[in-house]
């Protein structure tokens, strides 16, 4: 986008959630010197059937309608590229909205991102995800530092409950905002103790990620959102059910949390990793598939 396109924020209204013009003009004007590769993560809750603003009749979901849209075009136009895509599994913690789906595109730049807003070719498009999106929210997300991963942490092959066909690894999403910026030492806290009950059942982590701001959503604000990877669903609940770890959460991490949702996916698309750190997945990346038009 060049420096004389003006964005005009303030226009950008849709059904499925509201624009946080604030963070849309710091996007749309950051200056290039300071610009960067942004990742921008979706929560996306669909309607059960598409509903077109038009009136046209669709016998077909939301989430079907959504997958017409898939603007794979325009993103490959401006150097974006899909880096995430799972099915929500089972969701925790928080049960409105129910989520669907998590997505994440990784952006050339913040400007990128509002370039494509107004490319004919996504315009063309957008109506679908009108008619299929009931809720959704868009974070702009930075990579944070990982905690190594400990030298005598086990392979796959060898946890209690490894991948199987039936029940492939899976990637769960932490969405998380702290009461206080003091409360992120309970946090630390937390995982701390969480970590030495996960690391023996296969956890690996694929990024963590601090939230720059909130583009699209209902108004809240977050501040980090996390992707563990288990070898498989039971492992993650095998943790879940521990005792040990189930205190700690109770002493620390509830703690430091004002809102949050904890959501088991499971990943078609998972290039998330290698789009931070160039580097292949730290884990066998055996992907759960199901047919899609984004295949296509």
């Amino acid at each position: 986008m060049s420096d004389d396109v003006k964005p005009d924020i303030n226009k950008a209204k849709v059904r499925y959630g509201t624009v946080n013009k604030e963070y849309g003009f710091r996007l749309a004007t950051t200056a290039p010197a300071d610009d960067g590769p942004i990742w921008m993560v979706n929560l996306m809750s669909y309607r059960a059937k598409a509903d077109y603003a038009d009136g046209r009749e669709a016998e077909y979901s939301g989430k079907e309608a959504e997958d017409r849209y898939a603007p794979l075009g325009p993103l490959k136009a401006i150097g974006a590229q899909p880096v995430f895509l799972a099915d929500v599994d089972t969701q925790f913690l928080n049960d409105t909205p129910k989520w669907d789906r998590v997505g994440i595109v990784k952006y050339p730049s913040r400007r990128a991102f509002i370039e494509m807003q107004s490319r004919p070719d996504f315009q063309e498009l957008h109506h679908h995800k009108e008619a299929g999106m009931a809720e959704t929210i868009v974070a702009g997300c930075l990579p944070m530092e990982l905690p190594p991963l400990p030298a005598d942490a086990p392979s796959w092959a060898d946890v209690p409950h490894p991948p199987t066909a039936a029940d492939p690894y899976v990637v769960v999403v932490h969405v998380i905002k702290f009461k206080d910026d003091d409360r992120r030492d309970e946090m630390a806290t937390y995982t701390d103790h969480a970590a030495k009950i996960a690391v023996p059942h296969g956890v690996r982590l694929a990024a963590w990620t601090q939230v720059e701001g909130t583009i699209m959503g209902d108004g809240r604000e977050w501040d980090q959102i996390r992707f563990n990877v288990f070898p498989s669903r039971a492992a993650f609940m095998a943790v879940v059910m521990d005792p040990e770890r189930s205190a700690a959460q109770a002493t620390h991490r509830e703690t430091a949390i004002a809102d949050t949702y904890t959501l088991i996916t499971r990943p078609t698309i998972d290039l998330l990793y290698e789009s931070i750190t160039g580097e292949p997945n730290p884990y066998p990346c055996l992907l759960y598939t199901s047919p899609s038009p984004r295949d296509s």
